[in-house]
């Protein structure tokens, strides 16, 4: 399958579901989760409700996502925890997957040094080391309330894999339409096309039984029940069939690993996000920083005016991202400066508010002188007042399409997300140059963007969204729509979306998004506005904190859902 038909079938599955009208927030006073799936918001709840804190119901919400959401609710991918705990220490934690020791800078080109199409994503050579059960893990141990055992965590995903649960109307519609892609590969075949072969149907259960073996195997025997033993030896054996990389060693190896978060300040409010390997705090802060020097609160919200100010700021923070943000362990990243309030006003010396610059006339800032889609967001937070804000990924949906045969579960396509040639673009047109070519053991370059946002040091905002490119976007906007335009949780999640991001020189919004007069104007300022290929961009699910309790926002783009109590 193509990136282009595979974008194609995304958005006839998007078209084919169209939003609902927005409903009001959910409220609750003790706590709260939003998730991509009913069932693993309430399995984060009753967490909490049997003592458990934010982080250990954020784990087990990220272990029943797992089973519920398979396409990137993951424990073959990776990503990113930030959080914001009651006694004001913040953390960030990145189970980013990681090249395997035997990748090497040019393993995608062949010999001529073109990039050969479908391998960095849809072989086995397209998966990186997964992290995400290292990762999950290490947060509940480090940062658990001590009340959860570690069986109690991953309960109620094994029994959900087990037993199987009865799928949507929606969810039959979307494995319905991936069925010629499941039959490329036996094990996934075995598990998410009927045994009948006949069409999903809205009540069916979805069984997985493998995944629930691997899932009992970690329950019992922790970090070790995934990257060593019989697991370890089912992926080692699935990577030698067809040439895949993962080895022994890269699993025993794998480590998640504590990074400060990035932050900033946007007027009264502080920012805390996910430093680099994602690019996508970074140009949050950025972004923001660059509006201050502009009066947004006197354009009027999604007028083309506001829109082609943000698509002047993201082509300059894009093109930031391609030439100075990497994994930090392998490339010096300039964060002081690229966060700085000073370099954002030397970046918009040459925007002009009555016409577009073309992304051919935008580049990579320089330093000054003398002075750095298919994701799934969940945010939880508990009655202490415990943030957490996670985003996770396999990065297509279903990863590269490779199931683990006997272990249940889909692998990652994240080597994607290298610079597999410099100045070529990845499958969601992102481009990228030295900062994020391939190394062995290097982490490739994300735009997962977990955030907390704070007001008088206090948690306001959880916010983070899945969809390739277009995660920075969304996370920006939600702040916008929430700090600037005064929206409620819901409205600011469920408000329509624009996105630009420097390459390609195009102003993407949402089906039935913008109206004729907003795009006219926007072309007329020397624009090209187009949908998105994928009809809708992100799915963002937040919480918004004020004096009298939570109130949850579920991006009704999917079936997310907000369960509190």
């Amino acid at each position: 399958m193509t990136n282009t038909l595979r974008l194609l079938l995304a958005a006839l599955i998007i078209l084919s579901l169209t939003p609902a009208a927005d409903p009001d927030p959910v409220f609750a006073k003790n706590g709260m989760v939003v998730s991509a799936k009913q069932l693993a918001s309430e399995v984060g709840v009753e967490i909490l409700k049997k003592g458990g804190n934010a982080i250990d119901a954020a784990v087990a919400t990220g272990f029943a996502l797992a089973v519920t959401h398979p396409q990137a609710g993951n424990i073959g991918g990776g990503g990113f925890m930030v959080a914001q705990l009651a006694d004001g220490t913040s953390f960030a934690l990145d189970y980013r997957e990681t090249a395997p020791a035997a990748a090497f800078r040019d393993m995608y080109l062949d010999s001529v040094g073109n990039v050969i199409e479908n391998l960095s994503t849809y072989s086995l050579l397209a998966a990186g080391v997964p992290g995400s059960v290292d990762g999950l893990l290490r947060s509940w141990r480090d940062y658990g309330s001590g009340n959860i055992s570690r069986k109690q965590l991953l309960a109620p995903a094994i029994r959900l894999a087990r037993k199987g649960f009865p799928i949507t109307r929606r969810y039959a519609h979307y494995l319905n339409y991936y069925h010629d892609y499941f039959i490329r590969n036996p094990g996934a075949a075995a598990i998410f096309i009927k045994s009948d072969g006949q069409p999903w149907q809205a009540g069916d259960k979805l069984v997985q039984r493998d995944l629930a073996k691997t899932l009992k195997q970690i329950a019992k025997n922790g970090r070790d029940g995934f990257y060593t033993g019989a697991v370890a030896d089912l992926i080692v054996a699935e990577m030698s069939r067809d040439g895949g990389l993962i080895t022994k060693a890269d699993l025993l190896n794998y480590t998640a690993q504590y990074r400060p978060p990035v932050t900033g300040t946007f007027r009264e409010y502080e920012i805390i996000s996910m430093p680099p390997p994602s690019s996508g705090g970074v140009l949050v802060v950025q972004m923001l920083n660059m509006l201050e020097y502009f009066p947004v609160d006197s354009l009027g919200w999604n007028s083309s005016a506001y829109i082609h100010l943000l698509t002047e700021v993201e082509r300059r923070a894009y093109s930031d991202r391609a030439e100075h943000l990497g994994d930090p362990d392998f490339w010096d990243v300039p964060l002081s400066l690229l966060m700085s309030k000073e370099y954002a006003r030397q970046r918009i010396i040459d925007l002009r508010l009555n016409e577009a610059t073309p992304s051919g006339e935008v580049s990579a800032g320089q330093q000054l002188p003398a002075e750095s889609p298919e994701t799934t967001h969940y945010s939880v937070i508990d009655q202490l007042g415990n943030a957490v804000s996670v985003t996770t990924t396999l990065n297509f949906s279903f990863g590269c399409g490779i199931i683990v045969e006997g272990a249940g579960f889909f692998l990652n396509n994240e080597m994607d997300d290298f610079s597999a040639k410099p100045g070529v673009p990845n499958a969601f047109g992102l481009l990228g140059n030295d900062a994020n070519a391939i190394v062995p053991g290097k982490r490739m370059l994300s735009s997962m963007t977990p955030t907390i946002v704070l007001k008088d040091q206090q948690p306001y905002l959880l916010v983070g969204a899945p969809g390739g490119a277009t995660i920075i976007t969304t996370v920006l906007q939600v702040i916008l729509n929430s700090t600037i335009y005064g929206m409620d949780i819901q409205e600011a999640v469920s408000a329509p979306r624009v996105h630009s991001q420097w390459y390609p020189d195009v102003v993407y919004g949402e089906i039935r998004g913008l109206s004729e007069d907003v795009i006219t104007n926007l072309q007329e300022l020397g624009h090209v506005v187009e949908v998105h290929p994928w009809g809708y961009m992100g799915r963002a699910n937040c919480i918004l904190v004020d004096s009298t309790g939570y109130y949850g926002g579920a991006d009704p783009r999917g079936e997310n859902a907000t369960v509190g109590y």
